[in-house]
């Protein structure tokens, strides 16, 4: 499975244009020219980019929610709220909708950073002071969330 690896500062137009930088465009061509899904993400006010299939594989899970369950609609209801697809035009640029842009507080200037088989899309302002948390705290999460995990089995 191919991850996106990099953090860029771009800027989004008044109209919701992101010119990509040059070496997210390359990584994107993997993908072989598919469309990608561009949603709101769950914990953050930051966009997530997905390629196509990395969301239809998503989407398999969602689907085998039960919807008799309220809970479970509710969810599958919030998690594809704006949920749009876009591809890149001739310029290499991506067409952010207002609704998205909104959710976002997307400005000028902006981030756009990987995170694993996908990527996000930050207002430059917001991501800076997500990822200002300190050394001691980030070394806390760390053995939380990786600490208990066998780096040896994983392929």
């Amino acid at each position: 499975m191919k991850s996106f690896i990099g953090t860029y500062e771009c800027k989004i137009d008044d109209k919701g244009r992101i010119k990509l930088p040059a070496p997210l465009v390359k990584q994107m061509e993997d993908f072989s020219g598919e469309a990608f899904v561009v949603k709101r993400a769950v914990f953050q006010n930051c966009l997530e980019v997905y390629p196509m299939k990395h969301w239809d594989r998503m989407m398999v899970k969602i689907n085998s929610l039960n919807r008799f369950v309220k809970k479970n609609a509710d969810f599958i209801r919030m998690f594809t709220a704006g949920v749009k697809t876009v591809e890149t035009d001739s310029a290499g640029r991506i067409q952010i909708s207002k609704d998205l842009t909104l959710f976002a507080d997307l400005q000028k200037d902006i981030v756009i950073t990987s995170a694993g088989e996908l990527f996000e899309i930050w207002d430059k302002t917001a991501y800076e002071k997500v990822i200002s948390v300190n050394e001691e705290d980030f070394a806390a999460m760390a053995e939380d969330v990786m600490g208990g995990m066998d780096l040896n089995e994983i392929n």
